[in-house]
């Protein structure tokens, strides 16, 4: 097939773009990392901070993927050659497809965890003493089967609407899921905040307590808010690469990080009301979500008959629909590199990358169970997964491409494209990002790094 007959498609319209690229940001981060986050660093000071980060690195960090996406009109690979030419910068692109897909493997897992919660809260698994919701996780996590097949489901769905291309499958998609999902979150928001003593929940997100202000809560905000985006995953990259030339960048932009925060901040009042209502401590920690919150939902609204039941189902169905959303996004990535690399039709690079996921899912799923003794690094391969992609590659590929754009690329180019050829007109924006993604950014994602590292 000759590259002259891959036509490059578009989003349909500026909606599209909108929940789509939000589709990609809103996944388990927001739903589920930045509640247990947030818990853990403060409540209230922490959002404050992580609100301030968001426009300090999120932002601009987005922006300059879409600036690089757009502008080669290619898969992510490709996009950074195009703008590199015959220089090591490209290597950039290639990181960020190995990053995505790596993280496709190991998500999976984690988002067919959430298909089984579905499952388990439509048929009355997880409800019961407390020490038996707490050993449900355990159990499911560590048998070889169960996981496997909801990682297979998961995967499954993604490839069916990634083969359907952009439109009629990425699009159409997110256009269903995303309003969806806000009108799930509204239902159950309403309902958590309803609670007894809710109010000490909702207190605890809004009311800052500065007292609790550190270097590791402002690091830990920091982070999140890189990582809560997408950046360097080079899902931000190829979906910019379906963008019009009339969309205009920064507003995308804040308009996602504003969808992203929304999703995030909603996720809180569902879990903290509850949470305090029945007193259980915000600070949980990762098994908030798949250990804590069945227990909640139990005692927060176990006095009125089905209640309980209701909440559990619809939230684990929205926590499974952000999961495929990003999911999506992360297929994507690879799925456009092997169909426009390899010159090879969508669907078959959708299927490709599907079942490479499955095989690495599995592995990644078996190390939990029967295979947890076989480390790597002193790492089974599910947190190997996780810390080179998570605490080397984002970092390194987000803080490069910072570099790139703001030392590198022309900044005729980086202008034109930030300010849609001359259309937007503020000029002193468009220094001031350039300011950011020269020197602010960078800094910002080194002491990301180091703090990951243990090293800050």
């Amino acid at each position: 097939m000759e590259m002259s007959k891959l036509e490059r498609v578009s989003f349909g319209s500026k909606l599209g773009v909108i929940l789509a690229t939000a589709g990609s940001a809103v996944g388990l981060g927001n739903i589920w990392r930045f509640p247990y986050m947030t818990g853990q660093n403060g409540g209230a000071v922490f959002i404050m901070i992580y609100v301030f980060c968001v426009l300090l690195l999120g932002i601009p960090c987005m922006i300059s993927e879409f600036i690089i996406g757009r502008h080669g009109k290619a898969n992510t690979a490709r996009a950074y050659r195009i703008l590199a030419g015959r220089t090591m910068w490209s290597v950039i692109g290639y990181m960020g497809v190995l990053t995505g897909f790596l993280i496709s493997c190991y998500y999976a897992v984690v988002s067919g965890w959430c298909l089984e919660y579905v499952w388990a809260s439509l048929f009355g698994k997880i409800q019961g003493n407390s020490d038996y919701i707490n050993s449900y996780f355990s159990t499911f996590s560590q048998d070889p089967v169960r996981p496997v097949f909801w990682t297979f489901i998961i995967l499954l769905a993604t490839y069916l609407i990634i083969s359907s291309g952009v439109r009629d499958g990425i699009e159409r998609a997110s256009k269903l899921m995303m309003p969806t999902l806000f009108i799930l979150l509204l239902i159950i928001v309403g309902a958590s905040c309803a609670l007894p003593n809710a109010e000490k929940g909702i207190e605890f997100l809004f009311k800052p307590d500065m007292s609790k202000f550190t270097g590791d809560v402002f690091l830990a905000a920091l982070g999140q808010s890189f990582y809560s985006m997408s950046i360097a995953m080079g899902c931000i990259c190829t979906y910019a690469s379906y963008f019009s030339r009339q969309t205009k960048l920064p507003n995308a932009a804040v308009q996602i990080g504003v969808i992203d925060f929304l999703v995030a901040l909603l996720a809180g009042l569902v879990i903290f009301p509850a949470a305090f209502s029945v007193g259980v401590s915000p600070d949980s920690g990762p098994s908030l979500i798949f250990i804590t919150l069945p227990n909640v939902f139990q005692q927060a609204f176990g006095a009125i008959p089905y209640l309980g039941y209701v909440v559990s189902v619809l939230f684990y169905a929205l926590l499974s629909m952000a999961a495929l959303t990003s999911l999506m996004s992360l297929h994507e990535v690879s799925t456009a590199f092997l169909h426009e690399e390899l010159r090879i039709s969508r669907k078959r690079a959708a299927l490709i990358v599907s079942v490479m996921c499955v095989m690495l899912g599995t592995i990644c799923s078996l190390s939990l169970g029967p295979w947890r003794d076989k480390l790597f690094f002193e790492k089974t391969v599910f947190d190997l997964f996780d810390f080179a992609t998570g605490q080397l590659f984002l970092p390194i590929v987000g803080f490069l491409t910072c570099i790139f754009i703001g030392w590198f690329v022309p900044h005729k180019v980086v202008r034109e494209e930030f300010t849609n050829w001359g259309t937007l007109r503020n000029v002193g924006l468009f220094h001031f990002y350039l300011f950011l993604v020269k020197y602010v950014c960078p800094i910002c994602i080194l002491f990301i790094f180091l703090h990951q590292l243990g090293l800050l």
